[in-house]
């Protein structure tokens, strides 16, 4: 066999085995992505519970996510309105899959958010929708309700959730589940303690203004929660977030139609 043709031969077996290969590969990760997924919604889920005290990860397991979140109502907000979407404002809006709607996508989308003069929080554009958790007593009445948040850091954007008792003016609890914060300093804002902190405050005042906050360590009000030593940057960024989100342009007139009774579906 000639030089030639040996050259020839190798190459064709090296794109062959190329081929075969990236198909294989595709094929698995196609076959895998529907346990992906699930997996995700697992963890996700699992977070809505740890931010309602509903699961302790240094004792539960995944195994009872799916029996306690199913004490749980997904529902869709409609920022602009502060009430409950209706099916027809998300099906002109092109949303048809709530459980996957991504809030920190819609808010850098032009055509699921409207533009920011004041955008504190940097996280691109005011959403038009989001997505809450909702529990239920027995007599069909809230019980609390979880409010996904989110915003810049210090290093990249930071996702919280935060659970409100049934005045929705009271947390419950909060947990952050993404972040990209230094370890042992701005990384801590996952530490249950410091979670605790934020157990009992009040969000609003009578009069409406935000007053639940993160100040700088040691000189936090009643309303705030000290910040962590060494993570100022975190803190300030928590606090923006705080400020956005249950602000005029947030969820707050959305948790005031709550309590007024006029969110839709009857008031509930």
């Amino acid at each position: 066999m000639s030089a030639k043709n040996s050259n020839v031969t190798t190459l064709v077996t090296a794109l062959v085995l190329c081929l075969v290969c990236s198909v294989m590969v595709s094929a698995v990760a196609v076959g895998l992505k529907p346990k992906q997924v699930q997996n995700s919604t697992l963890d996700f889920n699992k977070n809505v519970l740890i931010a309602t005290g509903k699961f302790n990860p240094a004792t539960d397991n995944n195994s009872v996510v799916a029996e306690r979140f199913s004490d749980f109502e997904v529902r869709m907000v409609n920022l602009d309105t502060g009430t409950f979407a209706t099916d027809e404002e998300l099906a002109e809006a092109g949303i048809t899959d709530i459980i996957n709607y991504d809030i920190a996508k819609a808010a850098r989308t032009p055509a699921l958010s409207t533009p920011l003069t004041d955008d504190i929080a940097a996280i691109g554009g005011k959403p038009k929708f989001s997505k809450v958790y909702l529990s239920k007593d027995t007599s069909g009445q809230i019980g609390m309700i979880v409010l996904p948040f989110h915003g810049a850091g210090l290093w990249g954007q930071i996702y919280g959730l935060l659970t409100l008792d049934n005045d929705f003016n009271t947390i419950k609890g909060v947990n952050f589940y993404e972040h990209k914060e230094t370890p042992g300093l701005g990384s801590r804002i996952t530490e249950e303690s410091w979670r605790t902190q934020w157990v009992d405050k009040k969000v609003h005042s009578d009069n409406g203004d935000v007053v639940m906050g993160v100040a700088k360590a040691g000189t936090a009000k009643p309303t705030e929660v000290n910040g962590i030593s060494g993570a100022t940057l975190t803190g300030r960024g928590v606090h923006n977030m705080l400020q956005f989100w249950l602000g005029k342009n947030g969820y707050q007139p959305f948790l005031e139609n709550l309590k007024a009774g006029t969110a839709g579906d009857n008031g509930v």
